[in-house]
């Protein structure tokens, strides 16, 4: 599982007031809870571009004053205009207890529908799993060797180690689609979109 280092300041005072002095300032508001704590700091507003604005998921390694905790991005709330992060929550992570996070999906192989004029289209960009953090890869692999056009790779379909996948069984994650084109070339086929040749009238004869 990929780490990320994010570095905050302890704070003790809270309220509208100080947090948006704290704003002023190029700082988020954030708050540290679990393992028995509940600890206000603040973090640089940049410092938040990889861990918010990326496909990766990653847990967090959180330096407080010197001390660190192993924790995920719980909340995050954003301007309902501007949608500058205005504050985050950060949750403990104890890695003999399941967790649940949300894992970006990657696909390997080559679809035979693709060499066919298909697409593949990503339905579903993560999908939500539970278990152990130590169990937790960077992404979850979907093999695409096999799919024809027409075909669906859903959640049941996936291969996910130790861990439960708690989207929908049914949900697709990938499809292979016909695309503009090559429904055309279905069309202006001379078989037609059955298959079969067109019936040619015999000529009457006299």
């Amino acid at each position: 599982m990929k780490v990320i280092a994010l570095k905050g300041e302890k704070r003790k005072q809270t309220g509208s007031k100080v947090a948006k002095k704290i704003r002023q300032e190029g700082k988020v508001p954030c708050v540290f809870y679990g393992n028995g704590q509940n600890v206000h700091f603040d973090v640089f507003l940049n410092d938040f571009n990889t861990l918010v604005y990326s496909p990766e998921t990653y847990i967090v390694q959180l330096d407080l004053n010197e001390e660190q905790y192993i924790c995920k991005l719980q909340d995050i709330q954003f301007h309902p205009v501007s949608e500058v992060i205005l504050h985050a929550d950060f949750l403990h992570l104890d890695p003999k207890k399941s967790i649940t996070l949300e894992l970006p999906v990657q696909t390997v192989g080559v679809a035979p529908g693709v060499r066919e004029g298909g697409k593949l289209q990503t339905r579903q960009k993560k999908v939500t799993a539970k278990g152990k953090l130590q169990d937790f890869p960077n992404y979850i692999e979907i093999n695409i060797d096999g799919m024809e056009i027409g075909d669906n790779v859903r959640v049941k379909n996936i291969a996910s180690g130790k861990l439960e996948l708690l989207d929908s069984p049914e949900n697709p994650i990938i499809s292979c689609v016909k695309t503009r084109a090559s429904i055309s070339a279905d069309a202006s086929s001379p078989e037609g979109e059955n298959g079969e040749a067109p019936a040619v009238q015999a000529e009457e004869t006299n």
